[in-house]
């Protein structure tokens, strides 16, 4: 039973890194599409119009370009730190093993993937902030991103690495003990 349990696990090991790969590049194609649009959108304000699948920031342009600007820097950024939350993802699955799982790396990347969520929450946070002053301001909604949930995720993986550390600790002990 247990090896069966062990097969998933593995199996499973093998899937996530080829989805967190997927992830990294459709966030930077997006990022990279977008700024594209809006390089484009210099020369081109019709070009606000679509800037990626749909998104019109066309009115926001016409009312002020640095408004504009301001909210494309945050869908940028956002779209850059899960790339590189992504990235981490794929840095600490590509060292990850199940015979000995607690490892300082693995321990330290799960730190630095719970400080980019934070940091992406906190940037999240602020461009919230700032799509309800346009919005009061101009009366252009671009949208608005859900990030209660994203607080809670970044203390649970906070939370895992801090076990993770615990674990090394505890396995360094049991290794010196042997």
């Amino acid at each position: 039973m247990e090896t069966k349990a062990q097969t998933r696990t593995e199996q499973i090991l093998k899937v996530m890194p080829i989805l967190a790969w997927a992830a990294f590049i459709g966030f930077m194609i997006e990022a990279g599409a977008i700024l594209i649009s809006y390089g484009v959108s210099f020369g081109n304000e019709g070009a606000a119009k679509d800037l990626y699948q749909g998104l019109d920031l066309y009115a926001l342009r016409q009312f002020n370009f640095v408004y504009y600007t301001q909210s494309i820097s945050f869908l940028v950024a956002l779209l850059i730190m899960k790339s590189v939350i992504c990235y981490l993802v794929i840095k600490t699955l590509s060292q990850f093993n199940l015979r000995h799982p607690f490892t300082m790396d693995v321990a330290s990347r799960l730190e630095q993937i719970s400080y980019w969520a934070f940091g992406t929450w906190v940037v999240t946070m602020l461009s919230n902030a700032n799509t309800s002053w346009l919005l009061k301001k101009t009366g252009v909604l671009h949208g608005n991103w859900l990030s209660g949930e994203f607080i809670f995720m970044v203390g649970l993986v906070y939370i895992v690495s801090q076990v993770f550390k615990r674990g090394v600790e505890i396995q360094s002990e049991n290794d010196l003990t042997v």
